[in-house]
């Protein structure tokens, strides 16, 4: 079965939203040699319809260094049920029932699928026990104002933290997997 992981840039409190404008000062050494274990044996990219919008706008542009050459270069899955030409190879329509669709996905043959970006669709496969492990590097900084990875009045899913490392610009790397005993008792 392919491992499907969601990492995203956050603040501390929460905002997962335009990372461009307030995540750079950050981008050091260690920090980027996360990005680069966080995209080693992923072969595809899920996204929601808006995350893809906002890249194929931008990513396609771009060329000539790891990150953009990645991107552009895997299998890019969407979840919407309102486009029907994507117009950015390679990329596949994900329609109807996305959780029966991301967990066919994940039975399927290849390698690990990451999500970046698309909030929402995170926490309706948290919610659904599809997302195999949660990689968040905070930032020590309070952006006020933006998305926020959890919003209020979602399901409790209980998360057990894996690893963490906190790297010298005061940036944490947090690994959580899901948490079967938590989660049980959230159902119950």
């Amino acid at each position: 079965m392919r491992l499907l992981t969601a990492s995203y840039f956050i603040s501390l409190d929460g905002v997962v939203d335009s990372p461009q404008t307030w995540h750079l000062p950050y981008a050091n050494e260690e920090v980027m040699q996360v990005v680069g274990e966080a995209i080693a044996g992923v072969d595809a990219l899920l996204l929601g319809r808006h995350t893809f919008e906002e890249w194929k706008a931008f990513w396609p542009g771009q060329s000539g260094y790891p990150l953009a050459d990645f991107i552009n270069g895997a299998h890019k899955y969407v979840a919407t049920d309102t486009l029907t030409d994507l117009g950015w190879a390679p990329s596949t329509i994900l329609s109807g029932d996305v959780v029966t669709r991301v967990a066919d996905l994940k039975s399927s043959p290849g390698g690990d699928i990451a999500i970046n970006g698309s909030a929402t669709l995170t926490r309706h496969l948290l919610q659904a026990g599809l997302v195999d492990e949660l990689r968040l590097l905070v930032h020590p900084l309070v952006v006020g104002r933006g998305k926020h990875l959890f919003e209020t009045g979602s399901a409790p899913v209980g998360l057990a933290l894996e690893s963490q490392r906190t790297f010298g610009n005061g940036v944490t790397y947090q690994v959580y997997r899901p948490a079967l005993a938590a989660n049980a008792a959230n159902a119950a």
